[in-house]
């Protein structure tokens, strides 16, 4: 089982580690940085051993990670992770975000469902089952969120059950929420942010999130 350094330190952009194993193009590793999808937040992008990883998939408590055919590793093997810094960072920012509307929603919004969530580079968005357009309660949200994040308020990150690996983020006088994803260390570093609306079928709403550099 593979030891997921992305959790004790998301920033991180480089690793050097060993293969664990190979089954032909899928590629194990003793240590990674690089963030497999989950939870609706995409997969880092970045390479092994110089080889691009066209897929990072989860298994089990392991990740599989798909590497061209021909690279030539084997178990044992010496290889540097690098993965593009700039792009996790966004998707940390924007995870959060949507973290921080979702539980906000969950308050506000009684009884709303969630029915799906993606968390890309440019935006995330959290599908509902909503009776009535959702954007009327945007600037509720909103203002809820951004003064959360103006606070810069710390972020704990960190195992319920570690045997498991069940994790969650808190945010102390405000939230627990269980969530196994990479998260910053403060919501300031969110940045402000503003939410848009699709109306994606009969009684469901999608929220947009979008999230500005922070100041």
């Amino acid at each position: 089982m593979v030891k997921k350094l992305f959790w004790e330190d998301p920033y991180a952009h480089a690793l050097d580690t060993v293969v664990d194993a190979v089954e032909g193009h899928l590629v194990f590793l003793r240590e990674t940085i690089f963030y497999a999808l989950s939870g609706g937040q995409e997969s880092d992008s970045g390479t092994i051993g110089g080889y691009p990883v066209l897929e990072a998939k989860k298994t089990g408590l392991d990740i599989a990670y798909t590497l061209p055919e021909g690279h030539g590793l084997r178990p044992g093997d010496p290889v540097r992770i690098k993965i593009d810094g700039d792009r996790r960072y966004r998707l940390m920012r924007l995870h959060f975000a949507a973290e921080l509307i979702l539980e906000l929603a969950y308050r506000h919004l009684n009884p709303i469902e969630k029915i799906g969530a993606h968390i890309s580079s440019e935006k995330a968005r959290i599908d509902f089952f909503w009776p009535e357009p959702i954007s009327s309660h945007f600037p509720g949200l909103t203002a809820k969120a951004n003064d959360i994040i103006s606070q810069n308020l710390p972020i704990i990150s960190a195992f319920s059950d570690e045997a498991l690996e069940k994790r969650y983020w808190e945010i102390p006088g405000f939230a627990r929420v269980s969530c196994g994803g990479t998260h910053l260390k403060t919501t300031g570093e969110i940045g402000p942010i503003t939410l848009k609306r699709k109306n994606i079928g009969k009684g469901k709403e999608r929220i947009e999130v979008y999230a500005a550099d922070p100041s």
